[in-house]
């Protein structure tokens, strides 16, 4: 049986899952991006309100954003936005099943979603400059899908304080 409390979470903010969006672009920007391991903070953020918010964040928003990373990362036109477009439909897709699922379930259902991204981006530069970057590039997604619980803690907190807070009502 299932003891988690579950809560009635309030109407996510438009203006919240702009910042988060624009926070998780900054820490992309960071220069550690050459490093391996370190997640694409981008694709978790997008994979999170694709799930959690389809109606608010989609495949237009994801494109977006994968041009905005090609542009940062001055890599082919397309490539982040390809596979981040990608991304946002198949996190899409999955958004009802994921949801009915315990957080490090969860985890495990976003892994392929970001595997796939990364394959997609992989192809691209395979296909361009033929260099293939070694197999710890795939490290990338698992520490994504690592941080999903800690992701969705952090993204999810605003949406559970009420309105108007009384110590006699639980919800």
């Amino acid at each position: 049986m299932n003891n988690r409390p579950h809560y009635i979470l309030l109407p996510a903010n438009p203006v919240f899952i702009v910042v988060t969006l624009i926070a998780a672009f900054l820490l992309n920007l960071l220069p550690w991006g050459q490093w391996y391991g370190v997640p694409d903070f981008v694709a978790l953020a997008l994979v999170f309100w694709s799930i959690h918010q389809p109606r608010k964040v989609g495949i237009g928003v994801a494109f977006f954003m994968g041009l905005l990373m090609d542009v940062h990362d001055a890599t082919l036109l397309g490539q982040h936005a390809l596979a981040y477009t990608l991304l946002s439909y198949f996190a899409i897709m999955i958004h009802r099943r994921v949801l009915w699922f315990p957080m490090g379930t969860q985890a495990l259902h976003i892994l392929p979603l970001l595997m796939l991204a990364q394959v997609v981006q992989l192809v691209v530069r395979l296909l361009v400059s033929g260099r293939f970057p070694g197999w710890m590039y795939f490290l990338e997604s698992v520490t994504s899908a690592a941080l999903w619980p800690v992701a969705t803690m952090m993204l999810l907190a605003p949406q559970r304080r009420a309105i108007d807070r009384d110590e006699t009502r639980p919800i």
